[in-house]
């Protein structure tokens, strides 16, 4: 069992940054990517971004390609996302997320309680 927990979430401004945190309780296996997904009220849970643990590979949705920076860090069980030029339509709660194959929510193995991003406009 792997436990993600997620922070850094909040309010804030629209064009305002802000950077989540989320860190694995124990290293997954080395085949797992770590991910992050959104969901909006009453929208289904969509993917935002995925990386593997060497931090070499990543993969953005084209709604935030430009404006999201994911990273990881191996030795904290830690991945990142940064959001930048955030937009009212951004704000979602955001679940880390992670498994072999994470390009959609069914095919995650394990998720995070995740965290309230609030954009005002």
């Amino acid at each position: 069992q792997v436990q993600l927990v997620e922070s850094g979430g909040g309010l804030v401004e629209a064009g305002g940054s802000l950077r989540l945190s989320c860190t694995a309780s124990r290293r997954t296996f080395n085949n797992f990517r770590m991910a992050w997904f959104r969901q909006a009220p009453g929208q289904e849970r969509e993917f935002v971004a995925s990386i593997n643990w060497s931090g070499r590979n990543t993969n953005y949705a084209r709604s935030v390609t430009g404006r999201c920076t994911i990273s990881s860090d191996s030795a904290k069980n830690t991945v990142y996302l940064q959001i930048n030029r955030l937009r009212p339509e951004d704000t979602a709660v955001y679940y880390c997320a992670t498994g072999n194959i994470v390009d959609t929510s069914t095919q995650v193995s394990y998720w995070g309680q995740g965290t309230q991003v609030t954009v005002s406009s």
